[in-house]
């Protein structure tokens, strides 16, 4: 009991994933006297409207094989026969933790003290080799495992192929999704894993440390030296394959990812999440370190980012490129602040100075609704998806500024019904 309620806190903790459903197993069939006439084929249903184009399963899938098919379209068109979409995986989609709840809710469930704990039993499963050939810490390796998978523990049961063509159908990120649906085509058609194994999150990440169809092709190594890749089975592997990952996108060896900063009285919000400037800069403008200390000389001399993750009421970082390598494996500001904060503890470092403030999550229509409403009031977000990134902050940082409101870039549950009303006067 103690193991099933330890698996259901990582499961609440960790970003769901990409997966396809498990293979399902028939039913008997009870005999029949003579096989009764076919009922009419169930209609596909047509995608939610966040979707860019409406249009049913099988339109789309017969689209996808002519773009991408080529001299693998019978193979492709093999693997796809019979797939329904995963509406799951459209629910899911439209709920994704690291962009609906607030950042230190999920900063805190995910950077926990139990998961600090149990990464650091497993430290020493990094490879030694691994980690001064490629120069990503083992803190960080351990951490990305922790989240992605609890370890290896959740890998996501869902069919892989399945789950993308799904989020391709959809059509909120299809052509993100449709290549890497044919990644995944490739990786059974060329023999590198059974379709049966090909299994993942929703969101089509796969193994222990969430690797995407083409970061597999691409990235992913032998860690354990048996002259395979198995990311699914083997921790060797997965490890050294999200090291891999961070090393080719640019990993700078021996430096940190980040420093929680104090601002000071005055500081210009507007500079937060895009000024790029060397810690000299910042230091001039009165910020400084939470905890004290320096910065190395190599990590002082790189450009460097305020960060204001939820506000300027919120913790502040100062984020040193190593922060957007993480986010390399998931594009998210509280996805890239849980795996630097487990990291740390791993390190015993000290945590947080600052505390988070306690706000509501977001729900999927004042996301939405907040888009449009800035797009409306002539602020563009840069599309109408329900992910509240650079382009939302960036829109919403001119708005508070044109309405003389603490411009910081943070959408809170208040300020987007307060956009939402503004629009519709």
């Amino acid at each position: 009991m103690k193991k099933r309620l330890l698996l259901l806190l990582f499961v609440a903790a960790c970003a769901p994933m990409a997966v396809a459903p498990p293979p399902m197993t028939p039913a008997p069939l009870a005999p029949q006297p003579a096989p009764a006439p076919a009922p009419p084929p169930t209609p596909t249903p047509a995608p939610p409207s966040g979707g860019t184009e409406q249009m049913t399963f099988d339109a789309w899938k017969a689209s996808f094989l002519s773009r991408h098919g080529g001299a693998n379209r019978g193979a492709f068109e093999r693997e796809l026969a019979g797939l329904t979409p995963d509406m799951s995986v459209v629910r899911s989609d439209g709920n994704q933790p690291e962009f609906s709840r607030p950042v230190g809710a999920y900063v805190q469930a995910a950077a926990s003290a139990d998961k600090v704990r149990m990464g650091r039993q497993r430290l020493d499963r990094v490879p030694w080799e691994v980690e001064q050939r490629l120069g990503v810490p083992k803190e960080i390796l351990v951490a990305i495992w922790a989240q992605e998978s609890a370890f290896g523990a959740i890998q996501g049961d869902k069919d892989v192929i399945r789950s993308l063509a799904t989020l391709a159908w959809e059509g909120r990120r299809r052509d993100w999704a449709e290549g890497q649906l044919a990644n995944a085509l490739k990786i059974v058609i060329e023999g590198r894993r059974d379709r049966s194994g090909l299994l993942g999150s929703w969101a089509g990440a796969m193994g222990q440390t969430q690797f995407m169809p083409d970061n597999y092709l691409n990235l992913a190594i032998d860690g354990d030296g048996d002259g395979r890749v198995d990311i699914w089975g083997s921790d060797a592997d997965a490890l050294a394959s999200a090291a891999n990952l961070l090393n080719k996108a640019g990993w700078k060896r021996g430096q940190g990812w980040a420093y929680e900063v104090v601002l000071p009285q005055g500081f210009d919000y507007g500079l937060a999440d895009s000024a790029e400037r060397p810690w000299s800069d910042w230091s001039r403008q009165g910020v400084t370190l939470a905890r004290g200390g320096s910065l190395s000389t190599a990590e002082a001399a790189q450009q460097a980012t305020i960060l204001l993750p939820q506000g300027a009421d919120g913790p502040a970082f100062l984020a040193l490129p190593n922060h957007y390598m993480i986010r390399r494996y998931n594009n998210s500001v509280a996805y890239a602040l849980a795996i630097g904060l487990i990291a740390d503890g791993l390190a015993d470092k000290p945590g947080l100075v600052a505390s988070w403030p306690s706000d509501e999550g977001l729900s999927r229509d004042q996301r939405f609704g907040a888009q449009r409403a800035l797009q409306a009031l002539g602020y563009d977000p840069g599309g109408v998806d329900g992910v509240i990134g650079a382009g939302t902050r960036r829109a919403l940082k001119a708005w508070q500024q044109a309405n003389g409101v603490r411009a910081d870039g943070y959408l809170s549950s208040y300020l987007a019904d307060t956009l939402i009303a503004a629009a519709n006067r």
